[in-house]
Protein backbone atom coordinates (compact mmCIF):
# COMPACT_ATOMS: atom_id res chain seq x y z
CA UNK A 1 0.00 0.00 0.00
CA UNK A 2 1.06 3.30 -0.82
CA UNK A 3 -0.45 6.67 0.45
CA UNK A 4 -0.43 9.96 -1.17
CA UNK A 5 2.39 11.99 0.15
CA UNK A 6 0.95 10.63 3.94
CA UNK A 7 -1.75 13.14 4.10
CA UNK A 8 -4.10 10.06 4.57
CA UNK A 9 -2.30 8.73 7.19
CA UNK A 10 -2.11 10.14 11.21
CA UNK A 11 -0.92 9.27 14.36
CA UNK A 12 -4.57 10.47 15.52
CA UNK A 13 -7.83 8.95 14.46
CA UNK A 14 -9.63 12.11 15.43
CA UNK A 15 -7.29 14.69 13.71
CA UNK A 16 -7.49 12.15 10.69
CA UNK A 17 -10.83 11.99 10.37
CA UNK A 18 -11.59 15.88 11.04
CA UNK A 19 -8.91 15.62 7.51
CA UNK A 20 -11.12 13.70 5.22
CA UNK A 21 -14.31 14.81 6.45
CA UNK A 22 -13.28 18.26 4.75
CA UNK A 23 -12.00 16.28 2.02
CA UNK A 24 -14.62 14.68 1.01
CA UNK A 25 -17.65 17.33 1.71
CA UNK A 26 -18.58 19.12 -1.70
CA UNK A 27 -19.63 22.18 0.10
CA UNK A 28 -15.81 22.65 0.87
CA UNK A 29 -14.43 24.81 -1.58
CA UNK A 30 -10.64 24.05 -3.47
CA UNK A 31 -9.03 27.75 -2.39
CA UNK A 32 -11.20 26.72 1.34
CA UNK A 33 -9.65 23.34 1.75
CA UNK A 34 -5.83 24.39 0.27
CA UNK A 35 -6.02 27.29 3.28
CA UNK A 36 -5.98 24.18 5.48
CA UNK A 37 -2.87 22.57 4.24
CA UNK A 38 -3.75 19.00 4.79
CA UNK A 39 -1.67 17.73 2.29
CA UNK A 40 -4.13 16.81 0.03
CA UNK A 41 -3.89 19.87 -1.95
CA UNK A 42 -0.24 19.53 -3.60
CA UNK A 43 0.51 18.36 -6.55
CA UNK A 44 3.40 15.42 -6.95
CA UNK A 45 4.99 13.35 -9.79
CA UNK A 46 1.90 11.50 -11.12
CA UNK A 47 -0.77 13.56 -9.28
CA UNK A 48 -2.70 16.30 -10.43
CA UNK A 49 -4.32 17.25 -6.46
CA UNK A 50 -7.29 19.18 -7.59
CA UNK A 51 -8.34 16.57 -10.26
CA UNK A 52 -7.52 13.90 -7.78
CA UNK A 53 -10.37 15.30 -5.69
CA UNK A 54 -12.64 15.53 -8.30
CA UNK A 55 -12.50 12.30 -9.03
CA UNK A 56 -12.79 10.78 -5.84
CA UNK A 57 -15.88 13.00 -4.60
CA UNK A 58 -17.60 11.75 -8.12
CA UNK A 59 -16.84 8.06 -7.30
CA UNK A 60 -17.14 7.67 -3.44
CA UNK A 61 -18.18 9.41 -0.12
CA UNK A 62 -16.67 9.38 2.64
CA UNK A 63 -16.81 6.38 4.82
CA UNK A 64 -16.01 6.30 8.48
CA UNK A 65 -15.17 2.08 8.43
CA UNK A 66 -12.24 3.25 6.54
CA UNK A 67 -10.72 4.64 9.01
CA UNK A 68 -8.53 1.92 10.23
CA UNK A 69 -4.95 1.46 11.91
CA UNK A 70 -2.23 0.83 9.54
CA UNK A 71 1.15 -1.27 9.66
CA UNK A 72 3.44 1.45 8.98
CA UNK A 73 6.84 -0.01 10.34
CA UNK A 74 7.18 -3.14 12.61
CA UNK A 75 5.62 -2.18 15.70
CA UNK A 76 4.31 1.24 14.61
CA UNK A 77 0.70 1.24 13.74
CA UNK A 78 -0.82 4.66 12.56
CA UNK A 79 -4.75 5.39 11.28
CA UNK A 80 -5.22 5.83 8.11
CA UNK A 81 -8.05 6.59 5.22
CA UNK A 82 -8.23 4.01 2.94
CA UNK A 83 -9.70 4.82 -0.62
CA UNK A 84 -9.36 2.24 -3.49
CA UNK A 85 -9.63 5.33 -6.15
CA UNK A 86 -6.54 6.35 -7.95
CA UNK A 87 -4.75 8.50 -7.92
CA UNK A 88 -5.11 9.26 -4.02
CA UNK A 89 -3.15 6.10 -3.10
CA UNK A 90 -0.44 5.65 -4.97
CA UNK A 91 -1.29 1.97 -5.23
CA UNK A 92 -4.31 1.01 -3.22
CA UNK A 93 -4.21 -2.54 -4.17
CA UNK A 94 -7.52 -3.50 -3.93
CA UNK A 95 -7.34 -7.14 -4.01
CA UNK A 96 -4.56 -7.14 -0.36
CA UNK A 97 -7.71 -4.91 0.87
CA UNK A 98 -10.76 -7.66 -0.07
CA UNK A 99 -8.69 -9.59 2.18
CA UNK A 100 -7.94 -7.05 5.30
CA UNK A 101 -11.32 -8.36 7.10
CA UNK A 102 -12.03 -9.42 11.21
CA UNK A 103 -10.24 -13.20 11.88
CA UNK A 104 -8.24 -12.49 8.86
CA UNK A 105 -3.77 -12.11 9.20
CA UNK A 106 -1.38 -12.08 7.03
CA UNK A 107 2.20 -13.16 6.87
CA UNK A 108 4.49 -10.72 5.09
CA UNK A 109 8.07 -10.73 3.52
CA UNK A 110 9.97 -9.26 0.84
CA UNK A 111 11.42 -10.84 -2.32
CA UNK A 112 14.99 -10.19 -1.24
CA UNK A 113 16.93 -8.63 1.30
CA UNK A 114 17.91 -5.35 1.07
CA UNK A 115 19.62 -4.08 4.30
CA UNK A 116 22.44 -5.16 6.50
CA UNK A 117 21.78 -6.22 8.86
CA UNK A 118 18.30 -7.42 8.39
CA UNK A 119 17.63 -8.91 10.76
CA UNK A 120 14.21 -11.65 10.68
CA UNK A 121 12.43 -10.90 7.27
CA UNK A 122 9.27 -12.02 8.31
CA UNK A 123 6.29 -10.32 9.93
CA UNK A 124 2.54 -10.87 10.91
CA UNK A 125 -0.11 -8.68 11.43
CA UNK A 126 -3.96 -8.63 11.04
CA UNK A 127 -3.92 -5.22 9.22
CA UNK A 128 -3.80 -3.38 6.25
CA UNK A 129 -0.07 -2.19 5.92
CA UNK A 130 2.46 -0.42 4.24
CA UNK A 131 4.42 -1.48 0.82
CA UNK A 132 7.82 -0.40 2.93
CA UNK A 133 7.19 -2.22 5.79
CA UNK A 134 9.84 -4.47 5.51
CA UNK A 135 12.57 -2.87 3.39
CA UNK A 136 12.91 -4.44 -0.19
CA UNK A 137 9.00 -3.89 -0.26
CA UNK A 138 6.83 -6.35 1.86
CA UNK A 139 4.31 -8.65 0.13
CA UNK A 140 1.19 -10.03 2.45
CA UNK A 141 0.27 -13.06 2.25
CA UNK A 142 -3.42 -13.53 3.23
CA UNK A 143 -3.79 -16.65 5.46
CA UNK A 144 -7.35 -17.24 4.46
CA UNK A 145 -8.86 -16.02 1.20
CA UNK A 146 -12.78 -14.47 0.93
CA UNK A 147 -13.58 -15.53 -2.45
CA UNK A 148 -15.52 -13.69 -5.07
CA UNK A 149 -17.84 -14.96 -8.25
CA UNK A 150 -15.56 -14.73 -11.72
CA UNK A 151 -12.40 -13.45 -9.80
CA UNK A 152 -9.78 -13.31 -12.70
CA UNK A 153 -6.68 -14.56 -11.75
CA UNK A 154 -3.49 -13.05 -13.23
CA UNK A 155 -0.68 -15.94 -14.54
CA UNK A 156 2.25 -16.36 -12.36
CA UNK A 157 4.38 -13.05 -11.87
CA UNK A 158 7.75 -13.75 -10.72
CA UNK A 159 6.65 -12.77 -7.09
CA UNK A 160 6.26 -16.46 -6.02
CA UNK A 161 2.87 -18.47 -5.86
CA UNK A 162 1.11 -16.52 -4.10
CA UNK A 163 2.17 -13.08 -5.84
CA UNK A 164 -1.15 -13.31 -8.28
CA UNK A 165 -3.39 -12.89 -5.78
CA UNK A 166 -1.92 -9.56 -5.14
CA UNK A 167 -2.14 -8.46 -8.25
CA UNK A 168 -5.99 -9.12 -9.12
CA UNK A 169 -7.56 -6.08 -10.85
CA UNK A 170 -10.19 -3.94 -8.64
CA UNK A 171 -12.88 -4.86 -11.54
CA UNK A 172 -12.82 -8.77 -10.48
CA UNK A 173 -14.47 -7.89 -7.02
CA UNK A 174 -18.14 -8.47 -7.02
CA UNK A 175 -20.36 -9.15 -4.39
CA UNK A 176 -18.76 -11.14 -1.52
CA UNK A 177 -20.53 -14.62 -1.84
CA UNK A 178 -19.26 -15.32 1.91
CA UNK A 179 -16.37 -18.33 0.85
CA UNK A 180 -13.75 -18.98 2.47
CA UNK A 181 -11.01 -20.87 1.68
CA UNK A 182 -7.30 -21.23 2.95
CA UNK A 183 -4.98 -19.78 0.99
CA UNK A 184 -2.81 -22.50 0.25
CA UNK A 185 -1.07 -23.69 -3.11
CA UNK A 186 -2.53 -27.43 -3.99
CA UNK A 187 1.15 -28.86 -3.86
CA UNK A 188 0.82 -27.39 0.10
CA UNK A 189 -2.68 -29.08 -0.06
CA UNK A 190 -1.14 -32.22 -0.95
CA UNK A 191 1.53 -32.04 1.73
CA UNK A 192 -1.58 -31.13 4.51
CA UNK A 193 -3.31 -34.61 3.13
CA UNK A 194 0.08 -36.79 3.26
CA UNK A 195 -0.22 -35.34 6.98
CA UNK A 196 -3.43 -36.58 7.65
CA UNK A 197 -5.91 -33.32 7.44
CA UNK A 198 -9.29 -33.93 5.88
CA UNK A 199 -10.11 -30.29 5.31
CA UNK A 200 -7.40 -28.01 5.24
CA UNK A 201 -10.02 -24.81 4.60
CA UNK A 202 -10.99 -24.98 8.24
CA UNK A 203 -10.29 -22.40 10.59
CA UNK A 204 -7.77 -24.53 12.54
CA UNK A 205 -5.55 -25.97 9.41
CA UNK A 206 -6.11 -23.22 7.55
CA UNK A 207 -3.65 -21.33 9.11
CA UNK A 208 -1.06 -23.81 10.52
CA UNK A 209 2.01 -23.96 7.51
CA UNK A 210 2.00 -19.86 7.77
CA UNK A 211 2.10 -20.11 11.40
CA UNK A 212 4.91 -22.65 11.36
CA UNK A 213 6.82 -20.47 8.60
CA UNK A 214 6.52 -17.67 11.31
CA UNK A 215 8.41 -20.13 14.23
CA UNK A 216 11.32 -21.47 11.89
CA UNK A 217 11.63 -17.39 10.35
CA UNK A 218 12.06 -15.95 13.88
CA UNK A 219 14.62 -18.84 14.86
CA UNK A 220 18.50 -17.46 14.97
CA UNK A 221 19.68 -21.02 14.49
CA UNK A 222 17.69 -20.97 10.92
CA UNK A 223 18.58 -16.78 9.81
CA UNK A 224 22.88 -18.17 10.75
CA UNK A 225 22.38 -21.63 8.85
CA UNK A 226 20.30 -20.24 5.55
CA UNK A 227 22.02 -16.23 5.48
CA UNK A 228 23.01 -16.39 1.96
CA UNK A 229 20.24 -18.02 0.78
CA UNK A 230 17.95 -15.81 2.28
CA UNK A 231 19.53 -12.70 1.30
CA UNK A 232 19.38 -13.78 -2.11
CA UNK A 233 15.65 -14.54 -2.11
CA UNK A 234 12.33 -15.69 -0.21
CA UNK A 235 13.33 -17.48 2.63
CA UNK A 236 12.50 -21.10 2.20
CA UNK A 237 11.39 -22.95 5.08
CA UNK A 238 11.50 -26.52 5.70
CA UNK A 239 8.06 -28.31 6.56
CA UNK A 240 7.74 -30.94 9.47
CA UNK A 241 7.36 -34.68 8.46
CA UNK A 242 4.63 -35.47 10.60
CA UNK A 243 1.26 -34.23 11.63
CA UNK A 244 2.67 -33.71 15.19
CA UNK A 245 5.86 -31.84 14.52
CA UNK A 246 3.66 -29.29 12.35
CA UNK A 247 1.25 -28.42 15.08
CA UNK A 248 4.17 -28.26 17.73
CA UNK A 249 5.52 -25.80 15.40
CA UNK A 250 2.29 -23.89 14.43
CA UNK A 251 2.12 -23.27 18.22
CA UNK A 252 5.73 -21.99 18.31
CA UNK A 253 3.94 -20.00 15.72
CA UNK A 254 0.94 -18.94 17.00
CA UNK A 255 3.22 -17.32 20.36
CA UNK A 256 5.49 -15.04 17.98
CA UNK A 257 2.22 -13.91 16.39
CA UNK A 258 0.60 -13.06 19.17
CA UNK A 259 3.92 -11.18 20.65
CA UNK A 260 4.13 -9.32 17.16
CA UNK A 261 0.58 -8.21 17.26
CA UNK A 262 0.52 -5.61 19.37
CA UNK A 263 -3.33 -4.72 18.32
CA UNK A 264 -3.25 -7.23 21.38
CA UNK A 265 -2.63 -7.95 24.90
CA UNK A 266 -0.05 -10.77 25.65
CA UNK A 267 -0.93 -12.20 29.53
CA UNK A 268 2.28 -12.02 31.30
CA UNK A 269 4.05 -9.60 28.85
CA UNK A 270 2.20 -6.52 28.55
CA UNK A 271 -1.07 -7.22 30.54
CA UNK A 272 -2.13 -8.78 33.52
CA UNK A 273 0.60 -10.41 36.84
CA UNK A 274 3.72 -9.41 34.33
CA UNK A 275 6.64 -12.65 34.29
CA UNK A 276 9.73 -11.74 36.14
CA UNK A 277 11.80 -11.27 33.35
CA UNK A 278 10.07 -8.76 31.78
CA UNK A 279 8.58 -6.06 34.47
CA UNK A 280 11.23 -4.35 35.02
CA UNK A 281 12.15 -3.78 31.14
CA UNK A 282 11.87 -0.33 29.51
CA UNK A 283 10.12 1.32 32.95
CA UNK A 284 9.75 5.00 32.29
CA UNK A 285 11.73 6.76 35.12
CA UNK A 286 9.25 10.05 35.11
CA UNK A 287 6.31 10.94 33.27
CA UNK A 288 6.56 14.68 33.85
CA UNK A 289 8.21 15.05 30.72
CA UNK A 290 7.61 13.85 27.82
CA UNK A 291 8.79 15.76 25.11
CA UNK A 292 11.35 13.58 23.21
CA UNK A 293 14.45 15.58 22.34
CA UNK A 294 17.27 13.23 22.95
CA UNK A 295 18.29 13.37 19.03
CA UNK A 296 16.63 10.23 17.58
CA UNK A 297 15.34 11.79 14.07
CA UNK A 298 15.35 14.90 12.24
CA UNK A 299 14.09 15.88 8.73
CA UNK A 300 15.92 15.06 6.07
CA UNK A 301 15.96 16.32 2.08
CA UNK A 302 12.55 16.29 0.65
CA UNK A 303 10.83 15.35 4.07
CA UNK A 304 12.59 12.10 5.21
CA UNK A 305 12.85 11.15 8.65
CA UNK A 306 16.25 10.66 9.14
CA UNK A 307 17.24 8.58 12.38
CA UNK A 308 19.57 10.38 14.97
CA UNK A 309 22.37 9.01 17.47
CA UNK A 310 20.02 9.89 20.05
CA UNK A 311 21.42 9.25 23.85
CA UNK A 312 22.00 6.10 25.84
CA UNK A 313 23.53 5.60 29.22
CA UNK A 314 24.78 1.60 29.28
CA UNK A 315 25.36 -0.50 32.16
CA UNK A 316 27.50 -3.71 31.92
CA UNK A 317 27.15 -7.47 34.37
CA UNK A 318 29.82 -9.85 34.36
CA UNK A 319 26.52 -12.27 35.01
CA UNK A 320 23.13 -11.32 33.96
CA UNK A 321 20.16 -11.82 36.23
CA UNK A 322 19.09 -15.29 37.15
CA UNK A 323 16.26 -15.09 34.90
CA UNK A 324 18.05 -13.91 32.02
CA UNK A 325 21.67 -14.56 32.06
CA UNK A 326 22.44 -13.64 28.67
CA UNK A 327 21.26 -10.21 29.31
CA UNK A 328 24.47 -8.81 30.67
CA UNK A 329 24.71 -5.44 28.65
CA UNK A 330 21.62 -2.68 29.53
CA UNK A 331 20.79 0.65 28.01
CA UNK A 332 18.74 3.72 29.43
CA UNK A 333 17.43 5.34 26.53
CA UNK A 334 16.67 8.54 26.76
CA UNK A 335 13.82 10.99 25.56
CA UNK A 336 15.64 13.98 27.09
CA UNK A 337 17.59 14.93 29.76
CA UNK A 338 15.04 14.68 32.65
CA UNK A 339 13.34 11.56 31.35
CA UNK A 340 14.03 7.77 30.18
CA UNK A 341 13.13 4.63 29.82
CA UNK A 342 15.59 2.40 32.34
CA UNK A 343 16.87 -1.47 31.58
CA UNK A 344 16.53 -2.43 28.16
CA UNK A 345 18.56 -5.08 27.28
CA UNK A 346 21.10 -4.59 24.22
CA UNK A 347 19.39 -7.70 22.78
CA UNK A 348 16.17 -5.76 22.59
CA UNK A 349 17.18 -2.46 21.73
CA UNK A 350 19.45 -4.01 18.91
CA UNK A 351 16.46 -6.05 17.39
CA UNK A 352 16.15 -5.64 14.14
CA UNK A 353 13.41 -6.61 11.60
CA UNK A 354 13.24 -6.02 8.12
CA UNK A 355 16.75 -4.01 8.13
CA UNK A 356 14.64 -1.97 10.55
CA UNK A 357 16.53 -1.38 14.19
CA UNK A 358 12.54 -1.64 15.54
CA UNK A 359 12.76 0.70 18.71
CA UNK A 360 15.13 3.07 17.08
CA UNK A 361 13.01 3.31 14.26
CA UNK A 362 10.12 3.82 16.29
CA UNK A 363 12.07 7.24 18.02
CA UNK A 364 13.05 8.78 14.97
CA UNK A 365 9.39 9.42 14.01
CA UNK A 366 8.36 11.32 17.47
CA UNK A 367 11.34 13.71 18.00
CA UNK A 368 9.44 16.66 19.65
CA UNK A 369 10.72 18.77 16.40
CA UNK A 370 9.33 16.26 13.96
CA UNK A 371 6.07 15.62 15.81
CA UNK A 372 5.38 19.12 16.89
CA UNK A 373 4.20 17.79 20.48
CA UNK A 374 5.19 16.02 23.42
CA UNK A 375 4.49 11.79 23.32
CA UNK A 376 1.31 11.57 24.91
CA UNK A 377 1.21 8.73 28.12
CA UNK A 378 0.10 6.04 25.81
CA UNK A 379 2.69 6.55 23.08
CA UNK A 380 5.31 5.99 26.25
CA UNK A 381 3.74 3.11 27.14
CA UNK A 382 4.18 1.77 23.54
CA UNK A 383 7.58 2.10 23.63
CA UNK A 384 7.47 0.05 27.32
CA UNK A 385 5.06 -2.68 25.95
CA UNK A 386 7.15 -3.11 22.78
CA UNK A 387 10.37 -3.54 24.35
CA UNK A 388 8.69 -6.34 26.62
CA UNK A 389 7.56 -7.82 23.34
CA UNK A 390 10.83 -8.12 21.74
CA UNK A 391 11.93 -9.61 25.11
CA UNK A 392 9.52 -12.15 25.00
CA UNK A 393 10.64 -13.03 21.52
CA UNK A 394 14.53 -13.03 22.81
CA UNK A 395 13.65 -15.05 25.92
CA UNK A 396 11.71 -17.60 23.02
CA UNK A 397 14.22 -18.39 20.99
CA UNK A 398 15.93 -20.87 22.33
CA UNK A 399 12.56 -23.30 22.02
CA UNK A 400 12.39 -21.70 18.02
CA UNK A 401 15.93 -23.04 17.80
CA UNK A 402 14.95 -26.40 18.99
CA UNK A 403 12.29 -26.96 17.12
CA UNK A 404 13.73 -25.77 13.37
CA UNK A 405 16.65 -28.49 14.35
CA UNK A 406 13.62 -31.21 15.07
CA UNK A 407 12.09 -29.81 11.76
CA UNK A 408 15.16 -30.13 10.01
CA UNK A 409 15.86 -33.54 11.08
CA UNK A 410 12.69 -34.93 10.27
CA UNK A 411 11.42 -33.15 7.44
CA UNK A 412 9.08 -33.68 4.72
CA UNK A 413 10.53 -35.91 1.84
CA UNK A 414 8.79 -34.75 -1.36
CA UNK A 415 10.03 -38.10 -3.02
CA UNK A 416 8.32 -40.41 -1.37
Amino acid sequence: MEKRAGALMDMDRAALEKRMRVYYDPNVAWDELKVLKTGLTENAACFDARAARIRVQAQEEFDPTHLIPYALRPFDTRWCYYSGISPLWNRSRPALWRQCWKGNAFLMSRPAGAASPEGVPLFYTPLLGDNDFLRGHAYYFPMRLRRTPKVKMKKEDGNGEFGGILQEAAHAYKADDGHVTANLSSSARAYLARLGFKNPDDADSAPLIWMHALAIGYSPAYLAENADGIRQGWPHIPLPGSKADLFASAQLGRQVAALLDSENSVEGVTAGKLKPEFKGVAVLSSAANLSLTAGWGHAGQNGVTMPGKGKLATTRLEAGPEDNPQWTEWHDVYLNESACWKSIPAQVWDFTIGGYQVLKKWLSYRELALLGRPLTPEEAREVTQTARRIAALIVLQPELDQNYQAVKAGAFDWNT
